[in-house]
């Protein structure tokens, strides 16, 4: 018996939204032209002047002119709206409709013979620049170019919404998803200052305390803020840490000191670009050996540590990671937390990738220990499907934030008179930065907590699945000899389970699956091995179990189609 899907969404909420912007009294559509008809309001306001007859005015709008301009900018949205409305509900309805072909593993032909592959049209970098002809004009297009170019963006796109991708650490955004980023490009403020944008900090603050707790932060200044990645996160908490330890750092540079930064092996390639920006350079990153399942040895990591002190070196910071990219392991962090507190050494988790777990009673042990952490990066426009981006860096104590990235700009900051900082570009090392927070806000309230828990388990159900039935037929080969840790599943096509003992022969034959796949519907990755190259698979909370069944049937066809 396959596992069930959760009810995750309901959609006629998202139509809503675009239908009470629709304005009463516009016109629909036009029987003679593709696109609905408005009314082309090219300047957001009213005025008795000469207009080009692109609809566009030519003289004074300053009022200078004897009248008053006035503003119809809420009627162009809503015609706007209306109109794009009816491009994007195809879109994320086609990939609806797509779903039952993944379950054949196949994608069905038109009457013409061309592939209906809703997922991609796939063309060389050459070719689809011929096709786009994306031209940027001297003089606006109005409604009709904005969609013909909505339009053209659409067509040639990775549809994410569709079951078959699952290529990435991340998959279709959701129906609320879009709703909180299209009330973001509405307010369209800058989270640096409490003074411009009070409802969206409070709402950082309050999501992004709420986020520490569920780590185990839950001391009166746990908290944390958004970035623009999880890579800027990372950074964001490498400097936190350097000016922190090493406060003299914060203004004088690196100084005397020769840092070294550890990394799991299978960590992240942030951390190596971190290291370069603040000016350790990329050899100051050294990698730690992993166990068979990816984690992290402590016992390792502590002789690397010993080493560096040896060598005169000064060891400052340890990422520790919570599902790596590849495999999806977790890293034993109250071990690795021990070695860190012997050296005076900070503790990172990045746990961009696995961090959503702690939702989980199911796999939140995996995370045992996170709250001895120093700080914590979370992404969840990963695992929870929230627009990207998404990021937060969360801490047990933002007044170390604070201390670590504040600067003086007597023009923007005008001072806090308490503890709780209210102005949080003085947390981060950004200054604009977009209310990233409000897209988990909003989920939340929409999912609840317990939503998230049945997303996600729903989630690890159909890795589970998707691992039984590879064991199920006897042709593939996996990389661990157990369940997943995370929601990827690696593995080798090998008929009769025996893998070639030549890498490159093995790299080829998963390079072409992965290439055939794509027109039968399905986006999968691969990485590199001991063995050579492998697929590996990303399902999602969106993930139906009919999907995964196609993907293991395309994979052997495809598989045949490379003999």
């Amino acid at each position: 018996m396959t596992p069930s899907l959760p009810v995750l969404v309901s959609f006629p909420c998202f139509i809503l939204l675009f239908v009470v912007f629709i304005p009463e009294g516009l016109p629909r559509s036009c029987p003679s032209h593709p696109h609905p008809t408005i009314v082309h309001h090219h300047l957001p306001y009213t005025m008795t002047a000469v207009t080009a007859t692109n609809g566009h005015a030519t003289n004074r709008i300053n009022g200078t002119n004897g009248s008053d301009p006035r503003l119809h900018r809420a009627a162009e949205l809503g015609d706007l709206i209306s109109a794009v409305r009816q491009l994007i509900i195809p879109f994320v309805q086609a990939a609806d409709d797509a779903a039952v072909d993944r379950s054949t593993g196949n994608v069905p032909q038109h009457v013409t013979g061309r592939s209906q592959n809703v997922l991609v049209d796939t063309h060389k970098p050459a070719e689809l620049a011929a096709k786009l002809k994306f031209i940027l004009p001297e003089e606006g297009q109005g409604k009709d170019g904005l969609l013909d170019g909505i339009e053209k963006v659409l067509k040639y796109s990775v549809n994410t919404w569709d079951q078959g991708f699952l290529d990435k650490l991340y998959a279709s955004n959701t129906p609320v998803g879009v709703i909180s980023d299209l009330v973001l490009s509405i307010l369209n403020t800058n989270l640096h200052v409490y003074q411009v944008s009070p409802a969206l900090t409070v709402i950082e603050k309050t999501t992004a305390r709420a986020l520490a707790n569920r780590f185990g932060f839950t001391g009166p200044q746990a908290g944390g803020i958004t970035c623009q990645g999880g890579s800027s996160s990372n950074l964001t908490s490498l400097v936190v840490a350097r000016n922190t330890l090493y406060p003299e750092c914060k203004t004088a540079g690196n100084t005397k000191y020769d840092f070294v930064v550890f990394t799991s092996a299978h960590g992240h390639y942030s951390v190596e670009k971190s290291a370069m920006i603040c000016g350790f350079g990329g050899s100051s990153v050294w990698k730690v050996p992993v166990d068979d399942s990816g984690s992290m040895r402590a016992d390792k990591l502590r002789e690397l540590v010993v080493l560096a002190k040896e060598q005169g070196k000064t060891p400052l910071y340890v990422n520790s990671t919570a599902g790596t990219t590849v495999r999806g392991a977790f890293d034993p962090f109250e071990e690795i937390s021990s070695v860190c507190k012997e050296f005076g050494m900070w503790l990172h988790i990045d746990a961009s990738w696995g961090g959503p777990v702690v939702f989980s009673a199911q796999q939140r042990w995996k995370l045992k220990g996170s709250h001895l952490a120093d700080s914590l990066t979370v992404n969840p426009h990963k695992m929870m499907n929230a627009p990207t981006t998404c990021s937060f860096l969360l801490g047990p104590d933002m007044r170390i934030f604070n201390k670590a990235n504040s600067t003086t700009a007597g023009y923007l900051f005008h001072g806090n008179t308490d503890e709780d900082f209210w102005d949080l570009a003085d947390l981060t090392l950004q200054c604009g930065r977009r209310g990233d927070s409000l897209k988990v806000a909003l989920a939340w309230l929409y999912y609840g907590a317990n939503g998230f828990e049945r997303q996600i388990d729903h989630a690890f159900d159909m890795a589970s699945h998707l691992y039984k039935l590879v064991q199920k037929t006897g042709n593939f080969v996996t990389l661990s000899s157990d369940l997943p840790p995370c929601l990827q599943v690696c593995i080798y096509h090998a008929p009769g389970g025996i893998l070639s003992d030549d890498a490159a022969t093995n790299t080829a034959k998963t390079r072409m699956i992965v290439e055939k796949l794509v027109h039968r519907g399905f986006m999968v990755d691969y990485a590199p091995g001991e063995k050579g190259s492998f697929l590996r698979v990303v399902v999602n909370v969106q993930t139906l179990p009919s999907t995964v069944e196609g993907l293991v049937q395309a994979i052997e066809e495809a598989a045949k189609e490379t003999t």
